[in-house]
């Protein structure tokens, strides 16, 4: 949804940034791009942005096509795999998710907290489910979606009180954006064990996610996504949610994976 911090102007940049740069110019709107859009969105000169660019096709980084267009190469899916957040948290929650899915056939999302926002993880759906504006490896707003709810209600006070000081966006007219009732919703929220997010998102979208834990330390959330009316649209879901995100956060605990590792923030 939201782009991270572009950092320093090209000239405070060092080699590596410009490099980092280049690589977080893609996003899901732009998959693939020209050398001249590069060198656009990067802020550096064309004869630089080809050099860049070269390093990393070489690397592996970047791919060409035949249109001449540059694509996020398949080297930088492979470190990406390597990452405990995604990939071993995703294998700990995958046979659950299978579970419940095929109990519900409706959209189950698993999500981590990344500094003010959520990123979607993993995410099975039905053909017939309700649209969602989510997918894998995108990120959201805290604030609106049910993942977003329970992580944001157990996350640091610091994190809690940016997203609260900063505007909220409204997505529809269900959409918490008063700061005062978000701060009692999220109280809420601890107090039950779960979060409820009522059209908050889109006006037919109804979730409910639950959070999974790492020794005591909540480290990701597990939702439903239901198509309805009222927060009553996922009162049959809930326990199923509840329970697979118990036997996520067992796997999780099985596989040795601490908070220390699955919680990790960007440095700086």
């Amino acid at each position: 949804m939201s782009r991270r911090d572009p950092g320093p102007p090209p000239g405070g940049r060092s080699a590596g940034g410009k490099l980092l740069a280049v690589l977080d110019a893609f996003t899901r709107e732009r998959p693939a791009l020209t050398l001249s859009e590069l060198a656009r969105a990067t802020g550096v000169p064309l004869s630089t942005a080809h050099r860049l660019v070269a390093e990393l096709c070489a690397w592996g980084g970047l791919e060409r096509s035949a249109d001449g267009r540059y694509r996020v190469g398949l080297r930088v899916w492979e470190l990406g795999a390597l990452a405990p957040r995604g990939l071993g948290l995703r294998e700990a929650a995958l046979p659950f998710m299978e579970d419940l899915y095929e109990v519900t056939h409706e959209n189950v999302q698993l999500a981590v907290r990344q500094d003010t926002e959520v990123l979607f993880i993993e995410r099975f759906a039905a053909r017939d489910a309700v649209p969602v504006l989510t997918q894998v490896g995108g990120r959201f707003a805290l604030s609106a979606t049910a993942v977003g709810l329970v992580l944001l209600a157990h996350a640091p006070a610091e994190v809690q009180e940016r997203v609260l000081a900063a505007p909220l966006h409204r997505f529809t007219e269900h959409t918490v954006v008063d700061p005062r009732r978000l701060r009692a919703v999220l109280a809420e929220v601890r107090r039950a064990g779960c979060a409820v997010s009522d059209r908050q998102v889109t006006v037919d979208a109804v979730s409910v996610a639950a959070p999974v834990l790492a020794r005591g330390e909540v480290v990701a959330a597990l939702s439903v996504v239901v198509r309805g009316s009222s927060a009553a649209a996922v009162r049959s879901v809930t326990p199923g949610v509840r329970a697979a995100a118990r036997a996520i956060s067992r796997a999780v605990e099985q596989a040795g994976l601490t908070p220390e590792v699955l919680s990790a923030q960007p440095a700086g």
